[in-house]
């Protein structure tokens, strides 16, 4: 508190000086948290090629909602085919590789005409298939909270209304495609879906351009084996294993 003459008391100072450390630890951990997600999307290399970064948890660890065979399956091999298919293209363009690939989808003009859809197919694919297992944890599900769920509310009418959105998304996607939560300028959410391994930070994905903040897959593959041709009961499981920590992260970087 301050004297009446304007000065600060020894308690007052010390008051206050607690405060601001607190908003300089607040604003310092928001920071990390934003850096971390950062972090998490910077897919490996060695050798100058990409490789494959493990499952972040058992392939079993998200049953019953989804199975280990389709996870080892769906890790394994779809997306190892992806990377193995990217590194292809890119054998020939050594200072392609050497771009972050988020960079490398957002401008695909810039990559030789030869090897663009190459480039586009399997490097959407490795990129969306990380976004998507760093997406999803054992004991996930709930609802999101923070700065996450406050643009949620904002943007999007609120937790419910976002998650029969994306659902409807996922469901209504013509085949083979994912469906996104987006902030786009201003940190401001949108909803919507892609084809094949499109995604958007790409310059096809029009009004949905933007960082992704969540994914899911709904090519068959990342359901058939238990869920055969019943898309909608794969959905509506999904939201028991989302991790809307690591989600509110990504919401955080942008």
């Amino acid at each position: 508190m301050k004297h009446e003459t304007g000065r600060w008391t020894r308690r007052g100072f010390m008051a206050a000086g607690g405060a601001a450390a607190t908003v300089l630890l607040t604003r310092a951990g928001a920071r990390a948290d934003a850096e971390d997600a950062a972090t998490a999307l910077k897919l490996p290399t060695a050798d100058g090629v990409y490789v494959q970064a493990p499952l972040p948890y058992d392939p079993a660890a998200l049953e019953p909602h989804i199975d280990a065979a389709t996870m080892a399956l769906h890790h394994g091999k779809h997306h190892a085919a992806y990377v193995k298919g990217l590194n292809a293209a890119l054998e020939t363009q050594p200072s392609l590789r050497s771009r972050p690939l988020p960079a490398l989808l957002a401008d695909l003009d810039s990559v030789p005409e030869a090897i663009r859809t190459a480039v586009r197919n399997h490097g959407g694919g490795h990129y969306n298939h990380a976004l998507f297992w760093k997406l999803m944890k054992p004991g996930g599900g709930g609802a999101p909270t923070g700065r996450l769920a406050e643009a949620i509310a904002r943007d999007l009418g609120g937790f419910e209304a976002m998650r029969k959105a994306f659902s409807d998304a996922a469901k209504g996607q013509f085949g083979s495609g994912w469906a996104w939560l987006v902030a786009g300028a201003g940190g401001k959410l949108m909803i919507g879906s892609t084809p094949n391994q499109d995604n958007p930070l790409m310059a096809g994905a029009g009004a949905l351009r933007g960082a992704p903040v969540l994914a899911l897959d709904v090519w068959e593959h990342a359901y058939y084996l238990k869920y055969q041709n019943r898309r909608v009961d794969y959905i509506e499981a999904w939201w028991n294993v989302v991790d809307w920590s690591f989600a509110g992260r990504l919401y955080e970087a942008v």
